[in-house]
């Protein structure tokens, strides 16, 4: 059965193209506009409104909350303190990610978990004896986020405690009368919030928003528009940029905090005397330096880029729809590195870009492979550079 979020009745009357694909068994437009472009700049030069209700939620909550979920989760959630959202991971004991989340922490032990994948059964069989509760509300909550450089000023003269908010901050307020939540957090790597409104009184809250946007270039966005935005962030994609250790037939296809770039969530591991699931491994990992590549930023040459095309007698094309799927990687003598998870040409920094597996000895800044793509209807390789992600990285961000 496919539904629909407590939004769609205001956007499917802003979709113009009528196009549409499945989220969580939510309908989740692909576009509103008949470019996907028009919506991306939107996100960074005013702001674009995305539907996030699809995600699954999970409160989680009880005298024992914080303790179960510094056992649970791969990030230490104690440096998390009531006020703030925390990007999370949760591994297997092999140190092996499950997937990723974003974790809001309204009181010392009152949490809320969202998740790609549907997570209950998993958390809920790890509880033991411990005093907590954990509860789906994914139904009870719309989520809309406000991505780009006025969102803060548009939710502010709605709310003004979204003024001071800082990077990953949380705040309850109202808007229009409604209760909700705030959180400086999405998925566009640019200035942006997320407002958490009650299913049944979405529609008031979206129309508080739609109004005071109206004249400051602000549209809702789809999501190719998100995927662009997210790959110039370097933000990680389940099932594209890594698979859940769960469902993955083999190693090949697991991935661990550290090859994903996620390391910065351990630099004080020496001091955490938590015992959390797939802690050892990870420890290990670090210890013994044994990670397999790394995820990285690609930037690929546009002079080697144009002097191929122009060699096939072609246009270079200059593609902003994002592909997520393997294009693979090589040395000169064309012995294969790594690949390549996701692509795209950013209009932004006006470079072809890749997110991309590159193994530890080419990682550092500048370090050149060779990226694989049909010309004419033969495999061409370009050079390109290795890159720190995020690609795109406003000041603004975390101002």
């Amino acid at each position: 059965m496919i539904r629909t979020t407590p939004f769609h009745e205001r956007l499917a009357a802003l979709n113009e193209t009528g196009l549409w694909e499945h989220w969580s068994n939510h309908l989740a437009a692909t576009r509103y506009q008949m470019s996907e472009k028009f919506e991306y700049f939107a996100i960074r030069n005013s702001a674009g409104l995305f539907d996030s209700s699809p995600l699954y939620k999970y409160r989680i909550h009880g005298l024992d909350a914080e303790r179960f979920l510094a056992g649970v989760l791969a990030r230490d959630i104690r440096t998390c303190q009531p006020g703030h959202a925390q990007y999370t991971i949760w591994c297997d004991d092999r140190g092996f990610v499950v997937e990723d989340g974003v974790i809001l922490r309204h009181g010392p032990s009152e949490f809320v978990l969202t998740a790609a994948e549907p997570n209950l059964a998993y958390f809920g069989e790890l509880i033991g004896r411990m005093d907590v509760t954990i509860e789906e509300v994914s139904d009870d909550w719309a989520v809309l986020a406000v991505q780009g450089p006025r969102s803060r000023d548009l939710l502010s003269a709605l709310a003004p405690a979204v003024g001071g908010l800082p990077y990953f901050g949380l705040t309850s307020t109202r808007i229009a009368k409604v209760p909700v939540h705030v959180s400086r957090t999405g998925f566009t790597g640019d200035l942006g919030f997320e407002v958490w409104a009650p299913a049944a009184d979405a529609l008031t809250v979206f129309d508080a928003i739609w109004g005071v946007s109206r004249g400051q270039g602000v549209i809702p966005i789809g999501m190719i528009a998100l995927y662009m935005a997210r790959i110039e962030a370097g933000l990680l994609l389940l099932d594209v940029d890594f698979h859940s250790s769960r469902f993955a037939w083999t190693d090949a296809d697991r991935s661990t905090p550290i090859e994903l770039g996620l390391g910065w969530m351990f630099r004080d591991l020496a001091n955490d005397d938590r015992e959390f699931i797939g802690g050892d491994a990870i420890r290990r990992e670090i210890a013994g330096k044994t990670s397999r590549w790394k995820l990285s930023g690609l930037v690929v040459d546009w002079q080697d880029y144009d002097r191929i095309y122009d060699r096939a007698g072609l246009i270079p094309p200059k593609d902003h729809t994002p592909i997520q799927d393997e294009y693979y990687i090589y040395d000169d003598d064309l012995n294969q590195l790594g690949y390549a998870t996701s692509q795209m040409y950013s209009p932004i920094l006006q470079r072809h870009i890749a997110l991309a597996r590159v193994p530890l000895d080419r990682t550092a800044p500048g370090s050149r492979v060779k990226l694989e793509l049909a010309v004419n209807h033969r495999y061409e390789y370009f050079d390109a550079n290795v890159a720190r992600t995020p690609l795109y990285n406003p000041e603004r961000r975390t101002a």
